[in-house]
């Protein structure tokens, strides 16, 4: 199948077959998704928490209104952003590029203090929402690689962060759960998966100027 066919394919499981579960290639193949995506700067300014403890999914499924996706898939992974960056951060993802690219960190002084600009350049506030945004990247990156391998997934925003912070232990690394991402393949019993897909048409979407 074409990577359209497969958006096609995809929607937001809601009923998770338990007794299936990914291989441990998939599962990779998923964290690689989210570890390889892009983040403005490249600061990758974010942790993703995979929770594979069964009781604690059922804490965190409390937390999240017994959505069933939170204990019934797979895997479940918690995507947390920094609440807050500063130079210090910037110089350790510069002095990781440098590394990797065998290179000095003086070469890479001008994009590091052009970083150093923007991060302190805002508010706090607007840091903040701007360190939430970047975690939806790597969201839609593996929504979109789980659908290529024909692995269900559920992007989820219905929980509350503040508990789930408190049970991954996110408050004390300075690190907010923004969003949800379950993993799995479809329950037979989820009717969902035989609705038509509702989009709005190329027309109703796009602006073309």
């Amino acid at each position: 199948m074409s990577n359209i066919e497969n958006l096609e394919w995809r929607y937001a499981t809601k009923r998770y077959d338990t007794t299936k579960k990914l291989t441990p290639d998939q599962l990779n193949m998923i964290k690689e998704s989210l570890r390889l995506s892009p983040s403005s700067f490249g600061l990758q300014a974010w942790k993703f928490v995979h929770v594979a403890d069964p009781a604690l999914r059922q804490e965190l499924a409390a937390a999240a209104w017994n959505q069933p996706q939170v204990t019934e898939a797979s895997d479940l992974f918690v995507l947390a952003s920094y609440v807050s960056i500063d130079e210090a951060f910037v110089d350790k993802f510069v002095a990781s590029v440098a590394e990797t690219r065998g290179i000095s960190v003086d070469v890479l002084q001008g994009y590091r203090d052009m970083m150093v600009g923007s991060v302190k350049g805002r508010t706090p506030e607007q840091l903040g929402e701007w360190l939430a945004r970047q975690v939806y990247i790597p969201l839609g990156v593996a929504l979109t690689v789980a659908a290529d391998n024909h692995i269900d997934a559920s992007p989820m925003e219905g929980f509350d962060s503040q508990k789930f912070n408190e049970l991954l232990g996110l408050d004390k690394l300075n690190l907010c759960a923004r969003t949800i991402l379950a993993v799995g393949f479809r329950s037979p019993e989820d009717e969902t998966q035989n609705m038509k897909k509702s989009r709005f048409s190329q027309e109703e979407v796009f602006i073309e100027r």
